[in-house]
């Protein structure tokens, strides 16, 4: 057993994490295979749920590791771009959310993983990034539960997120940008 926190791996919120991950495939099948809205939608919410129970607990009770700076993201990402995915057979629009979410990512790890090279530092999620996942979280919710949404809604809905994803994409960007800068000095 390790004696760094850090490096732990077998925590309840790193448990969660990996929960959410075992969801996604029951997500799909559900939206797509079955047709099943409301078991959807629910599983969806139990997802976000254990997102912010497990950053609580391992906040509250210093469980914070460094697998769980990684885990907890790649599950957040991996639903919600399954889960737009899922949407965008019905809800075209939900291309684009997923579209800038993924060049974010790519960008995210590129950079993420620079500045971890550099400073062998893993660093947590910004504010700017949460507001990005509630948002898309929301409107992902909105849309597997509201079947017959009217078009100037999901529009909104989906066009707000965007922007979000967008900001938050600047945001930890110019923050990896100035970390690497002063690492290098």
């Amino acid at each position: 057993m390790t004696r760094d926190p850090q490096k732990r791996i077998f925590t309840i919120p790193n448990v969660l994490s990996m929960l959410r991950l075992c969801m996604i495939p029951f997500i799909v099948w559900f939206y797509l295979g079955k047709g099943d809205n409301r078991t959807t939608g629910i599983l969806l919410i139990i997802s976000g749920i254990t997102d912010q129970v497990d950053g609580f607990i391992a906040r509250r009770f210093n469980m914070i590791t460094d697998v769980g700076k990684v885990l907890d993201p790649v599950a957040d990402k991996l639903t919600q771009a399954t889960v737009l995915f899922c949407l965008a057979m019905r809800f075209p629009l939900m291309f684009i959310p997923l579209a800038l979410m993924v060049v974010k990512e790519i960008f995210m790890l590129i950079s993420g993983y620079l500045v971890f090279k550099k400073n062998n530092t893993v660093y947590g999620a910004r504010w700017h990034g949460k507001v990005a996942t509630a948002l898309l979280y929301g409107t992902m919710i909105v849309h597997v539960f509201w079947e017959k949404i009217p078009r100037t809604v999901s529009t909104s809905l989906i066009i707000l997120s965007t922007m979000m994803i967008f900001v938050s994409m600047i945001f930890y960007l110019r923050q990896n940008h100035a970390l690497l800068r002063t690492s290098e000095s």
